[in-house]
């Protein structure tokens, strides 16, 4: 069904139709045909929406369309879709609500529910306990198999994931139970036969970051989250931890970009939003290029006495910025994946230097034979020597081979002393290159060409 059949059916008053089509749809999608109705229409489309799916769909929606909802709904209605929410979703609906709209929610949740809600949302933002939900399965070491499955057929349909049972003892997390294991042992066996007691698990403060890394790695579906004593207080899910991926990935593309990170959909974003993010970093950019003025006002003279040096100015601090990018974005990718640590600091060094020099060395033939053949031979280029030529090529080879071992090196080193490595990417790596490549170019031209 698209919107604008939706539309003519709502106008029509095609309830029953309606919801005929609307109750075998994935919430996903359904969240994507709802998208940006109005809020008397979507309002009344939900409405025809079953209990249980119109609390998932409500969960995928935009927060400015939940907003638009809870403003409509009656307080049966809102408690009626925290009812099936899970927990890490409760929480995250309040965060992205105004105060008024989150005063009503808390209203509308009993009081286990806020004690659980306000205890995830006491811990820090980046933290694996932000983004855990308390919806999961916990078993005791003395029941059967017989005992566990009549356990998940009871509470089951309530929690988020049932694959994974967690075995407890006095709150102490002692074992795992896949639901596999108890389908196919016997019905009389105990727990404590079957559970696995090397346990893989994240503490409340750990970065949440790095707990999604740890799904990508173990590719578990679940993850418990355990307090200083080992008391299970949560689990992490593999749909939480594939949003953590996505907002750091997100984030550090703007940071690469230099863009300040913006969690807004873009085309929710203000102008006046996206001119503040934006900014600041071209503010800095054009400060920091400033240095590149000063340096080829320094070198006016040799200009002057060699005017066919100043056309190859831009070659030159463009292929270095490139070389720099290409090693920054390959580190700095390395690093987000955990396949390079601070420890392998000289093993990307040595290794950037043989691709650098390799790299040089082509381009600096590439270009002297494209100087040569090109610009003195077939267009008479006035005033371009092969000395000329020579200057220009070996400039691009040690060119390179900096812009790779700053490009390299910078990403390791900001992510040591704690900043983030995707800050320095291609327009940080490449203002620097430019004003080294200037130097480079300069010196040379004045060595080899007595200017």
């Amino acid at each position: 069904m698209t919107q604008t059949i939706l539309l003519d059916l709502l106008e029509k008053k095609e309830f029953k139709a309606i919801r005929a089509v609307l109750n075998v749809m994935n919430p996903v999608d359904l969240a994507a045909l709802l998208k940006d109705l109005p809020a008397p229409d979507l309002a009344m489309a939900f409405r025809l929406i079953d209990k249980e799916r119109a609390a998932e769909t409500f969960s995928y929606m935009d927060p400015d369309q939940q907003e638009a909802l809870l403003n409509i709904f009656t307080n049966a209605e809102i408690k009626d879709i925290l009812a099936e929410m899970y927990t890490d979703d409760t929480v995250d609906l309040l965060e992205d609500m105004p105060a008024n709209v989150v005063n009503r929610i808390l209203d509308n949740l009993d009081r286990d529910t806020r004690r659980v809600i306000n205890t995830i949302l006491r811990y820090p933002e980046d933290s694996a306990g932000s983004i855990m939900t308390t919806e999961y399965v916990d078993l005791r070491p003395n029941m059967t198999v017989s005992d566990a499955l009549q356990k998940i057929r009871r509470v089951g349909i309530d929690k988020e994931t049932i694959y994974t049972c967690y075995v407890t003892q006095s709150g102490k997390l002692i074992g795992v139970v896949t639901a596999k294991d108890l389908l196919t042992s016997d019905s009389d066996r105990k727990i404590s036969d079957l559970m696995e007691t090397n346990i893989l698990a994240v503490s409340t403060n750990e970065d949440k970051e790095q707990v999604a890394e740890m799904f990508n790695k173990y590719g578990v579906i679940a993850l418990p989250v355990v307090d200083s004593e080992f008391c299970i207080v949560g689990i992490v899910t593999f749909d939480d931890a594939f949003e953590v991926l996505t907002d750091e990935a997100t984030e550090d593309i703007a940071k690469m970009a230099a863009v300040t990170p913006n969690d807004t959909p873009y085309l929710k974003t203000g102008v006046f939003s996206l001119f503040a993010a934006r900014i600041p970093w071209l503010l800095l950019l054009m400060i920091s290029a400033t240095v590149t003025g000063w340096i080829i006002t320094s070198f006016e003279k040799a200009l002057a006495a060699s005017v066919a040096l100043t056309a190859f100015i831009p070659m030159l601090m463009d292929t270095g910025g490139n070389s720099g990018s290409q090693a920054s974005v390959t580190v700095i990718r390395a690093l987000s994946l955990g396949q390079i640590q601070f420890s392998d600091f000289f093993r990307v060094m040595r290794k950037e230097l043989f691709v650098s020099l390799l790299c040089g060395l082509t381009l600096a033939v590439a270009n002297f034979f494209k100087i040569w053949l090109v610009d003195i031979s077939l267009l008479h280029t006035s005033g371009l020597t092969l000395s000329i030529a020579a200057v220009v090529c070996l400039t691009l080879a040690v060119t390179v081979v900096i812009a790779k071992f700053i490009g390299c090196t910078l990403p390791i080193l900001a992510k040591k002393v704690g900043f983030d490595p995707a800050v320095m990417a291609s327009p940080f790596i490449t203002t620097i290159v430019d004003a080294i490549s200037l130097v480079v170019y300069f010196n040379f031209a004045s060595a080899m060409l007595g200017i």
